[in-house]
C-alpha cells in the first residue's frame, strides 16, 4: 500500500533549488572534514585497545553512585551503558599501563568496587575482555580497507552500469553521505567502533540504491525525450521516483527507530549513524546526484527549446 499517494502525481522543481542543496552539501562536506582534523573521533576500545565488561547486577543501581564510584579507581574515563534491562551494563574501560597484568588488575578491581555495591548478592560478569593496541590498530587498517573497497566496488559498478558522468555523481553524493555520519559522530562525540563503522558503509550502499534508481529513470527519459533539456529530464524523473523514495526511506526509518527505542545502549550508537544516513541519503538522492549531472558534458543540446509534444515539469 502506498504512503504518500499524495506524491504520485508531483510537479516540484527540485533543479530549481539545487543551489540551495549544494550550499548545504558543501558546509556539511567541509564541516565534516574540519570536524575530523581538528577534533577527531571518539574512537571505541575496538581501535584504540581497551577493556570491555557486560555485567548483570542483583538489582537496579544508582547509577550516579556507580558512574562515581568507578571513575575514582584512577582507571581513566570509564564509560557505562545500560543494554537489555536495567541491570545489564556494558563498561568501557581504557587500557592500561603494563601491558596484560595491568589489565587483569584492572578488572579484578573493577570487580571489587561493583562487589561493594552489593555487598550481600551476586553480581554475574557475563564477558570480560581485552583489546590490545596491535588489535586496535589492525581492525583500525581493517576499517579504512573496508571503506576504501566499498567505495571503489560502488563506484566501478556505476560506473559499468551507467555512463561515466553518472558515476562522478554518485561518488560526490556518497562522499557527502559518509562524510555527514562521519562528521555528527566526530561533532556529538559519540562513540566510533566496528558496528558505527558498518553502519557508514550500510548508509553508502543504501544512498547508492536510491541514487541508482534516480539515475536509472533519469537514463530512460533521456531516451525517450531526445529533444527535452535535461534540466526537465530530472525534475521529471525525480518526481516520478519520490513515491517510491519516500515509501522506502520512511519504512526504513520506522524499523531504525523501533531498533533505538528498543535495542538498548549497545546498539545505540548504531541505529544513530542509520538513521541520520538514512535522512540524508533520501536528500541526497533527490537534490544533490541529480542536480550534479547539469554540470557533467552529456551529448546533448539543453540550449534547444524544440520539445513539442513533451511536457516538462511544472515550475
Amino acid at each position: 500500500m502506498r504512503l504518500f499517494k499524495y506524491f504520485d502525481d508531483s510537479h516540484y522543481d527540485f533543479v530549481r533549488q539545487r543551489y540551495i542543496a549544494f550550499l548545504i552539501t558543501a558546509i556539511m562536506i567541509f564541516g565534516s572534514l574540519g570536524l575530523l582534523a581538528f577534533k577527531g573521533l571518539n574512537l571505541g576500545i575496538d581501535f584504540t585497545g581497551g577493556i570491555m565488561m557486560e555485567v548483570k547486577t542483583p538489582d537496579v543501581p544508582d547509577l550516579v553512585k556507580m558512574r562515581a564510584d568507578l571513575n575514582a579507581l584512577n582507571l581513566g574515563d570509564i564509560s557505562i551503558q545500560e543494554f537489555g534491562t536495567p541491570q545489564n551494563f556494558l563498561i568501557r574501560v581504557p587500557e592500561q599501563k603494563g601491558g596484560a597484568e595491568a589489565q587483569k588488575n584492572a578488572i579484578e578491581t573493577i570487580k571489587t568496587s561493583l562487589n561493594a555495591l552489593f555487598p550481600d548478592k551476586l553480581v554475574e560478569y557475563q564477558r570480560s575482555e581485552y583489546v590490545g593496541p596491535q588489535v586496535g590498530d589492525e581492525l583500525k587498517r581493517s576499517g579504512i580497507i573496508a571503506f576504501v573497497l566499498t567505495v571503489l566496488g560502488i563506484m566501478g559498478y556505476i560506473w559499468y552500469r551507467f555512463e561515466w558522468q553518472y558515476g562522478l555523481a554518485a561518488i560526490l553524493s556518497l562522499m557527502h553521505d559518509t562524510l555527514a555520519v562521519v562528521g555528527l559522530f566526530s561533532l556529538l562525540w559519540m562513540h566510533f567502533d566496528l558496528g558505527t563503522l558498518a553502519a557508514v558503509l550500510l548508509v553508502a550502499g543504501y544512498s547508492t540504491n536510491d541514487t541508482v534508481i534516480v539515475f536509472d529513470r533519469i537514463r530512460e527519459n533521456r531516451r525517450k525525450f531526445k529533444k527535452m533539456p535535461l534540466r526537465d529530464v530530472i525534475n521529471l524523473s525525480v518526481n516520478q521516483t519520490l513515491t517510491r523514495t519516500i515509501n522506502t526511506s520512511l519504512t526504513t526509518l520506522l524499523s531504525l527507530i523501533a531498533l533505538w527505542l528498543f535495542g538498548g545502549e549497545v546498539i545505540r550508537d548504531f541505529a544513530n549513524a542509520m538513521i541520520f544516513g538514512i535522512v540524508i541519503g533520501t536528500y541526497s538522492s533527490i537534490y544533490v546526484a541529480s542536480s550534479a549531472l547539469l554540470y557533467l558534458p552529456f551529448d546533448h543540446d539543453d540550449k534547444r527549446d524544440d520539445h513539442k509534444g513533451q511536457e516538462p515539469v511544472k515550475e
